[in-house]
């Protein structure tokens, strides 16, 4: 069912509460002609509402002539912010940007947040948002299971499938993901309820099985057959199956990198809001696909860069895959089992 405006821009006034957004702060709003004009619209007005200096900051829009497709996600790294000081230094003049176009991997976004500016990203529909609406409950969730991952040495994943993975950890720090920034220098993403982190550099080791109905983005596919992952050192080596399997080699492949192949961020999904079969219900072009990358109790594993942590790996190829019905275990605790978030008790859903 559509959001009408009146709602988006309540729903906008909540969660700029939630980050903080008072007549003290300054909001820019990023857009190009491609964002949601109600999105842009809702975010402009509630900001206002709350007695913000608001203004915007808009960029023409940029193809890299490597990417393939519309998806946000399709190429990382160069955005149109891309040598723009300009207007960087007017983004990082802001408290909080609402980014409505998508600058996420990119070397200037983590420039923007070291200023201490914060960003909340929203590019999905608004009746996704709106049926994804951040609350408390959400933070509250996601800090508890990131206590755990925090201290973490091990993460192992195991499945009926077949997968069996195992990724040595404490490299890297634990991201999270609820939904409003908050905290100074602080990115995150509406609609969103998850956290992850990264295997140690060339550690990870094993096997990850897709089974029917998992999902690979930025495809926006469920897959049809398995699909089995090897892993060595940190980098997927061998990758068997059907076509699927071959379509994923191939659009690997055509990036001509090594480094695509590299393991990225593992984790797993905190949002009972979010589901697995909404894909099905939207055209490729809507969004990114949110709720493939938050559903409740998913292991959510990714290929390619890890700049955004420190790491050396600057590659455009960025998959993620979300697998269902996972044993996750960090230690020897066990936090999800087949698929239901089982620990620490106050990550799960009530």
């Amino acid at each position: 069912m559509a959001v009408n405006q009146s709602q988006l821009g309540q729903m906008f006034e909540q969660v700029l509460r939630l980050s903080n957004v008072d007549a003290t702060q300054s909001v820019a709003i990023l857009k190009s002609h491609y964002s949601d004009a109600r999105t842009v619209q809702a975010a402009t007005d509630a900001a206002l509402r709350l007695g913000a200096k608001v203004y915007s900051v808009e960029l023409p829009a940029f193809n890299h002539p490597t990417a393939m497709g519309n998806d946000m996600t399709a190429y990382c790294g160069d955005t149109a912010l891309t040598g723009n000081i300009a207007a960087q230094r007017a983004l990082e003049a802001a408290d909080l940007i609402v980014d409505t176009m998508m600058l996420l991997h990119s070397p200037e976004q983590e420039q923007i947040l070291k200023t201490g500016t914060r960003i909340l990203l929203a590019v999905e529909p608004p009746e996704v948002l709106a049926r994804m609406l951040p609350c408390e409950e959400d933070k509250s969730r996601v800090l508890a299971a990131a206590a755990v991952l925090e201290k973490a040495r091990m993460m192992t994943v195991t499945s009926q499938a077949g997968s069996d993975f195992r990724a040595p950890l404490g490299q890297y720090p634990t991201v999270t993901e609820y939904g409003f920034a908050d905290e100074p220098g602080r990115w995150d993403h509406w609609p969103s309820g998850f956290l992850f982190t990264w295997p140690n550099e060339d550690q990870a080791e094993g096997v990850l099985v897709l089974e029917v109905g998992d999902i690979l983005l930025p495809f926006k596919s469920y897959a049809r057959e398995r699909i089995t992952l090897e892993i060595e050192k940190g980098f997927v080596t061998q990758i068997h199956g059907g076509f699927e399997a071959e379509y994923l080699r191939d659009y690997m492949r055509y990036f001509n990198d090594p480094e695509v192949y590299g393991i990225s961020h593992i984790g797993w999904g905190l949002q009972p809001r979010a589901q697995w079969t909404a894909m099905g219900l939207h055209d490729k072009n809507d969004g990114m696909c949110m709720d493939a990358r938050a559903f409740y109790g998913n292991f959510l594993f990714s290929t390619g860069p890890n700049t955004e942590v420190g790491g050396k790996r600057k590659t455009p190829c960025h998959m993620d895959i979300a697998l269902r019905r996972c044993d996750i275990k960090v230690d020897d605790l066990l936090v999800v089992a087949e698929g239901e978030v089982v620990a620490p008790e106050a990550s799960r859903a009530r």
